[in-house]
Formats: C-alpha cells, sequence, structure tokens
C-alpha cells in the first residue's frame, strides 16, 4: 500500500486554507479506504482528540474558492460543508481509525507534508537570495552602460585631423 500512494498524490491532495496546510475529508477517506461519513464519525466519537486546529470545516465561501481552483469537482453532492485537517489532525486520525491501513497511509501523509513544506522552504530561501542579488546589482546596469561607452571610445580610432585650408574665406 505505501508504494500505491505516492507522496505526490497526497501532496497535490493537499491546500492551504486560512494559512494552513491542510486536507479534506473526503480524500483522506479515499486514501484510507473508508467512507467519508465513517471518518467523520470516527472523528466526532473522538472530538477530544480534534481541537479546533487540528480540524475545521469549512465556509461556503471556502469551498467555492477550492472548487474554483479545479475544472472539474469530485466532491458531489453534500448535506454538509467539507471538514478539514491540518497537519496535526492528520496524525491524531491514525490513532482513531486503527487499521494497517491507515497506518500506512498516516505514514505517506506525514511524508508529503514534510515535503510539501521543504518545498515551500526551499522557494522562500531561492527568493530571498535572488532579492538580495537584485539588490547587490540595481545600479550594475547603469555602471556596465558606461564601462561599455568607454570601451567603445578606446576602439575608435583617432579623429584623422584635418589639413588647415589655404586661402581667405
Amino acid at each position: 500500500m505505501s508504494n500505491a500512494i505516492s507522496v505526490e498524490v497526497i501532496a497535490a491532495r493537499i491546500f492551504e486554507v486560512r494559512g494552513k496546510k491542510v486536507m479534506l475529508d473526503s480524500d483522506l477517506a479515499e486514501l484510507y479506504g473508508v467512507k467519508t461519513k465513517v471518518l467523520i464519525q470516527a472523528v466526532r466519537r473522538n472530538k477530544a482528540r480534534f481541537p479546533f486546529d487540528f480540524m475545521y470545516m469549512l465556509t461556503r465561501q471556502e469551498v467555492v474558492n477550492l472548487r474554483s481552483q479545479f475544472v472539474t469537482s469530485s466532491w458531489g453532492g453534500r448535506r454538509y460543508m467539507p471538514y478539514v485537517f491540518t497537519q496535526e489532525g492528520v496524525a491524531m486520525l491514525s490513532s482513531v481509525l486503527n487499521s494497517e491501513r491507515a497506518i500506512r497511509v498516516n505514514i505517506q501523509i506525514m511524508r508529503a507534508f514534510v515535503k510539501f513544506k521543504e518545498l515551500l522552504l526551499t522557494h522562500k530561501d531561492l527568493a530571498l537570495k535572488i532579492e538580495a542579488l537584485e539588490r547587490k546589482y540595481t545600479n550594475h546596469d547603469e555602471e556596465i552602460k558606461i564601462i561599455f561607452e568607454a570601451i567603445r571610445q578606446l576602439l575608435e580610432p583617432p579623429p584623422i585631423p584635418k589639413k588647415p585650408a589655404i586661402g581667405f574665406r
């Protein structure tokens, strides 16, 4: 199972909502091999394990924003707004859904979250380095133009002196 679900497949199901990386209840249920209803029932039976920063229900506007990222929706008709789980909430799910598959899938999901964070940090470091280079070399364009102009002047042959004109003008 752990080989069947790649980290990239899981990472594609990680979204950012309210400034946190989260996964939808329906995506998690599919990965764990259970119905979404069963997943939510297990969470409700263990409500104390899922504080607001581990799991919360999306608002209608957040659902619209998420759906607008996709051409088609596979969420189907739901009677309630979907729940999302943060990385901590996903980790807690493994204790609620105590099956061999849940444990294997959970390990892959944790790896995906870690890979996602590493990727974001790499991009952030790269962006900071580019900004530093831009600040360092902002005046260099003008300085390089001046240098090229000086080189062009050195490469031009000296003007040939004109012979003085003879006679009156």
